[in-house]
């Protein structure tokens, strides 16, 4: 058998095996949605979406998708949806996610400017119906969305797919061992895999992308925008709390949850007029975080329910979507979370850009080249454990002039690694159609 047939053959074999597993599994995926239901109620919604089951009739002229697959992916995203909204707005953007936060993000940004629908699952059937519902002319898929039955069905109906902004760690790399011959091959029907890094690149080689068609283009996240709207917000936030000093506990996750109320009890016995803005990662946990911090003893402010907090206010708690960027900026010094915990960090560079300092725990494996190239510019200071996260707090607010140093370096390092979004563009433009 020849090399090209035999490769076919193995192909098929590794897809069907892939599928028909993916198939056993559906009940499964019933399970976790009514599981995830009972947490978030939006999981019991749109189901149809789900498995590429749509009421509407199928659209044939076809359109320009974005993959992102929740919050951060989607604040990646951000900057190339909307060059491209600007660009072509004659051209049909659809953005999709998997999680309802995403969805709910997706919609706080862009409103009914683009079209959005939840991914349905890898299976090959839905994967296909899905292509022939919206027909796109161009898929862009952020960061490491991998789907193997996604990415054969974008070349079968000849359509060109991108990794953009794409991101591998070691971790993540190990994570794909058994998987490697399928996504191996997967990997090579990408039109072009746009790494944010060196390293990153490196790591899609060695699961099997081409080398040829592996790009380092940079991280998009540096491209965001710092709009008048955080300003705003910083603005009526000193106004209403009564220019407190302020830190910031940002996109936190359950096992820290402990160690954000034991900090800020350890930094009012020197600060008693702190007040901490604390923004949890999940809506799921506004309302624990907000009990968390009243069986505290303290007098807790939601941005749902009173708007701001007033001078008497000893938490915020952020129980918004789509806000977190905005209010960043009334914060003296940020935490960031997913960092006291094995989840790999979530992004820096939002609070850098808004010129706040930086704190971090060591879990950063998402984040490894952000982290290190922000540290390195004296950006940003890492805790161990959550008491050096909280000792790194408490010094920071004790000196202004250490916080402004962090700032500038900040500052300076978003500045200079700008540029992704162009050579992003430059990339994918040949393949959207005449205007």
């Amino acid at each position: 058998m020849e090399a090209a047939p035999r490769d076919r053959a193995v192909e098929r074999l590794l897809r069907g095996l892939y599928s028909a597993a993916l198939y056993l599994l559906v009940p499964v995926t019933v399970y976790h949605l009514i599981w995830r239901g009972f947490r978030q109620a939006e999981y019991l919604a749109r189901w149809g979406e789900r498995y590429a089951a749509y009421r509407t009739p199928a659209l044939h002229d076809g359109c320009i998708w974005v993959h992102a697959v929740s919050v951060g992916e989607v604040n990646a995203a951000a900057p190339l949806v909307n060059a491209l909204l600007e660009l072509r707005p004659d051209l049909r953007l659809l953005v999709t996610t998997i999680t309802p936060i995403g969805s709910a993000h997706v919609r706080a940004l862009w409103g009914d400017s683009v079209e959005h629908v939840y991914l349905p699952y890898d299976l090959s059937g839905a994967v296909r119906r899905f292509l022939d519902h919206f027909r796109p002319r161009l898929a862009l898929v952020l960061e490491t969305e991998l789907w193997p039955n996604l990415l054969f069905c974008c070349r079968d109906h000849g359509i060109p797919a991108y990794l953009v902004n794409a991101r591998l760690s070691e971790r993540s790399l190990r994570g794909y061992r058994a998987l490697r011959p399928l996504v191996g091959r997967a990997l090579r029907t990408l039109a072009r895999v746009a790494a944010q890094s060196e390293a990153d690149g490196a790591r899609f080689v060695r699961l099997g992308a081409l080398p040829g068609a592996v790009s380092v283009l940079g991280n998009l996240k540096f491209d965001g925008r710092v709009d008048d709207a955080a300003r705003r917000t910083a603005a009526a936030f000193a106004e209403h709390s009564g220019r407190r000093p302020a830190w910031i506990a940002a996109s936190t996750h359950p096992e820290e949850e402990a160690a954000v109320v034991s900090i800020h009890r350890r930094l009012r016995e020197r600060w008693p007029d702190l007040v901490l803005l604390w923004a949890p990662r999940h809506p799921e946990r506004f309302r624990p975080v907000a009990q968390a911090c009243i069986e505290a003893g303290w007098r807790v402010a939601t941005r749902r329910l009173t708007r701001w907090p007033d001078a008497d206010d000893d938490v915020f708690v952020v129980d918004t979507l789509g806000e977190l960027v905005h209010f960043y900026a009334c914060a003296d010094v940020a935490f960031v979370g997913g960092s006291l915990q094995a989840v790999g960090g979530h992004n820096l560079l939002e609070p850098a850009a808004l010129g706040v300092a930086v704190v971090t725990g060591p879990h950063l494996h998402n984040f490894a080249d952000i982290a290190r190239r922000m540290e390195e510019a004296g950006a940003l200071r890492i805790g161990r454990d959550a008491e050096a996260v909280g000792g790194a707090l408490d010094a920071l607010l004790d000196d202004a002039g250490a916080r402004d140093a962090m700032v500038a370096a900040g500052l300076q390092l978003v500045q200079e690694g700008r540029g992704a979004l162009a050579r992003t563009l430059a990339m994918v433009t040949p393949e959207l159609p005449p205007a």
